[in-house]
């Protein structure tokens, strides 16, 4: 951080680190939880926890939806895996402190009010 930045950027970095840890959680399947109900004062920590929420909710669908014989089993197959890729993105853009908007999962999260 430098002497001369300006108060906003100060104040959003320091928003991302306090809420990093808490932002990693959330695409942790039920963790997501813990973000949004420790963190809802930090927007970097909630951004990512409303994105993680839309993703479990999606893994909790597909799985449901797996159970059904044939056409089931193969929505499991691609979605499982898909969801399983957007985490991993979603983790590694919250380790390094970036406000990464999931195609249609951020659309969707953009609408949760908390």
């Amino acid at each position: 951080m430098g002497v001369n930045m300006p108060e906003e950027i100060k104040k959003e970095e320091k928003e991302v680190l306090e809420g990093k840890a808490y932002a990693i959680l959330a695409y942790l399947w039920i963790l997501c939880l813990v973000p949004l109900i420790l963190k809802k004062d930090n927007k970097f920590a909630l951004f990512h926890a409303k994105q993680g929420l839309v993703l479990f909710i999606g893994e909790l669908v597909v799985g449901f939806v797996g159970m059904i014989p044939i056409l089931g089993w193969l929505i499991f197959v691609v979605g499982a895996p898909l969801f399983g890729v957007l985490s991993l993105i979603g983790i590694v853009q919250a380790l390094i402190g970036n406000f990464w908007k999931m195609p249609v999962v951020g659309d969707i999260a953009e609408k949760i009010i908390f």
